[in-house]
């Protein structure tokens, strides 16, 4: 299956939107008018760049330190939460995405895109352990992912699998979709 465009994925929401791990605002562009924006995001620098960003593109926005662990924002206070290639590199999943259905409103939407776990024993998998091991900023792509979201109680989800061009012509397994609350 092809790749859903990131744009495909975030366009069509609206009111208030967290993005979790924001980095440096590489979705800001892909996000419609009636968006909200608020941002999460631990790296001082990345923050830099997105507000930078954010400016260029003529957005007000707000960015915070944090982390998705332990999300500042009231109990049901946001109408999605986006979160693209961010799950790999939380410390602890389960608490993040417990924090993102903590956040949501009812029938609020989690937006996804993220690269997961190869089957076991394939070279894919076999590099995804190596680059585990020693990944610059956390990167565990060995996670699976796709099993934790589903494990995380959402009434809802619905998730396309597709793969990616990555080092040495390995095709690399991401998902990406929406769970609901």
């Amino acid at each position: 299956m092809d790749a859903p465009s990131r744009t495909a994925l975030l366009a069509p929401l609206t009111g208030a939107v967290l993005e979790i791990g924001a980095g440096d605002g590489a979705n800001l562009a892909s996000f419609g008018p009636d968006v909200s924006w608020c941002g999460i995001e631990p790296d001082r620098r990345r923050r830099n760049r997105l507000l930078a960003r954010a400016d260029g593109l003529g957005m007000d926005v707000q960015v915070d330190d944090g982390f998705a662990e332990h999300l500042e924002a009231p109990d049901a206070s946001v109408d999605a939460v986006v979160s693209t290639t961010v799950l790999c590199t939380v410390q602890d999943p389960t608490a993040a995405l417990a924090e993102v259905r903590r956040v949501l409103v009812p029938g609020g939407r989690f937006v996804f895109w993220e690269h997961v776990a190869a089957p076991a024993w394939t070279p894919v998998r076999v590099a995804q352990e190596l680059w585990s091991w020693r990944a610059p900023d956390g990167c565990r792509a060995n996670r699976d992912t796709l099993t934790s979201i589903r494990a995380a109680g959402f009434a809802d989800v619905q998730v396309s699998t597709f793969t990616q061009p990555g080092p040495l012509g390995l095709a690399i397994p991401f998902i990406a979709g929406h769970a609901t609350t």
